[in-house]
């Protein structure tokens, strides 16, 4: 029994599967560090969870593959009794029927029983867009009343690139200065890897071509496209303060984020008449379902609009 690096203890058997499972998630499906790491850390509390439950012995490979349905049901309920929503459950859930999945596949062991668990019910928040006058001042207001003044164009031009072609800020983030948005198409590579193309509005090169000429530093063509005030990329957390700085002066709600910009560009599409699987293809999700949420809000917008505006609405 061992305690190496994955952080919990087990079994022998169970570490080697565990060390070949992580590579196949890293190398194989590409995941991020921080999935890796969630569900790494995910698995060890359900393997604690069983060493406790089976008197203080961890578990084999053996133990693994008799597991019944009611052992992860009591896992499950556990998790429920430390207060975790639904959310969390869902995501622990998913990380150990990931490794036993894998398991299956590689020939190591056959456990059906934890594709009986009903996934703990999520209720995902809505997203919560700006509307197309508050973007747009929004965005202007970005690049006003700054000291230094290419600060602003920056800001102005990040903005712009999330609200203008839908980007996650990480991928706006982790552009190159060779990538720069400066023509009709725009390559990101998003979750998982995996790569799409994005057609880039003129204002969105507009922005980002002010901010390249106003920029006080030397942007190699593979550094960072956006940078900071010493030159170094831009973190994530200097563009969230700029944004609550700018809904602050402007007296936006604190769902104005940088994110709420990706949202919108995807909510305007919609009214506007854009097609759902395009609009799945352009913000790189995976599924459909995830897109379809935006179809809500559309329809909530038109309702707010009808009730304000039809007689016999106003009525009552």
């Amino acid at each position: 029994m061992t305690e190496p690096a994955l952080g919990f203890s087990a079994r022998p058997d169970v570490q080697d599967v565990l060390a070949h499972w992580r590579r196949w998630m890293e190398s194989e499906k590409a995941v991020s560090r921080h999935t890796l790491s969630a569900y790494t850390a995910d698995v060890g509390e359900f393997l604690r969870f069983l060493t406790e439950f089976r008197g203080g012995s961890p578990p084999s490979l053996n133990d693994l593959g008799d597991l019944k349905a009611a052992d992860f049901r009591a896992w499950m309920s556990r998790l429920a009794m430390d207060g975790l929503v639904g959310a969390s459950r869902a995501r622990k859930l998913a990380a150990v029927r990931n490794l036993f999945r894998w398991l299956d596949r590689s020939g190591r062991l056959h456990n059906p029983a934890v594709a009986t668990l009903a996934t703990p019910k999520v209720k995902r928040p809505a997203p919560r867009p700006l509307t197309e006058i508050d973007a747009d001042r929004l965005l202007e207001e970005a690049e006003r009343d700054r000291e230094e003044p290419w600060i602003g164009k920056r800001d102005r031009a990040l903005f712009t690139l999330l609200y203008g072609c839908g980007l996650r800020i990480s991928e706006a983030l982790g552009l190159a200065r060779k990538d720069a948005p400066l023509g009709d198409t725009l390559r990101v590579t998003g979750k998982g890897r995996k790569d799409r193309m994005i057609p880039v509005l003129p204002a969105v090169t507009e922005a980002v071509r002010a901010y390249i000429e106003s920029c006080p530093f030397t942007l190699a063509s593979d550094g960072p496209l956006f940078v900071g005030t010493r030159g170094g990329r831009l973190n994530a957390s200097v563009a969230q303060h700029q944004m609550q700085k700018l809904r602050a002066l402007m007296g936006m709600p604190d769902s104005a984020t940088p994110h709420a910009l990706r949202h919108s560009f995807a909510t305007h599409l919609l009214a506007d008449g854009g097609d759902l699987r395009a609009i799945q293809d352009l913000l790189g999700h995976a599924s459909l379902s995830t897109t379809q949420r935006y179809t809500d809000i559309e329809n909530e917008q038109l309702m707010n609009v009808y009730r304000n505006a039809h007689p016999r609405a106003r009525k009552g």
